[in-house]
């Protein structure tokens, strides 16, 4: 996939498997849901990764319903994740990726996740808010760098 993407990294004091396990793991305590990129029209539920290569990344809502956010499409622990990404309203084709990337940096590792395939899903698309696409990709790369805080702080806090 190319065209429109975001690309954020940060390094967190972890090894590889250990930034691995918690991306995957502990997804439920470092997500924070975004108004602007809410899966469904629901009030949002709780993310989990069904873990291998096999899994999915979905989101359980209240009511005990799970909406499947995507297919894992690569699991290397502890170098590299890819999953695909959708939210409810996507139209068959509309398809987009993320991919995580693992390296270690001297005692740290750089976690590096890249969000493609928006070109798949037009700018007047209820997922873009019919921003123009530089606006689009930056306010979705700032939701990433706060999730990626987030992320930060719960392998901080271990």
């Amino acid at each position: 996939m190319t065209g429109s993407k975001v690309l954020v990294s940060l390094r967190v004091r972890a090894t590889p498997q250990r930034a691995f396990d918690a991306f995957v793991g502990e997804i439920g305590r470092w997500w924070r849901a975004s108004p602007l990129f809410a899966f469904t029209p629901r009030d949002p539920g709780m993310l989990s990764f069904e873990p291998g290569p096999e899994g999915r990344l979905i989101e359980t809502l209240a009511n005990g319903k799970v909406f499947e956010i995507g297919r894992i499409r690569a699991w290397e622990p502890p170098a590299r994740l890819v999953f695909g990404w959708r939210q409810a309203t996507f139209a068959p084709g509309q398809d987009t990726e993320v991919s995580v990337r693992f390296e270690p940096i001297g005692e740290e590792t750089r976690v590096t996740v890249e969000h493609s395939g928006w070109d798949s899903v037009p700018q007047e698309h209820v997922a873009r808010h019919a921003f123009p696409n530089a606006l689009f990709l930056t306010r979705h790369g700032e939701w990433w760098r706060s999730l990626l805080a987030s992320y930060k702080d719960v392998l901080g806090a271990r």
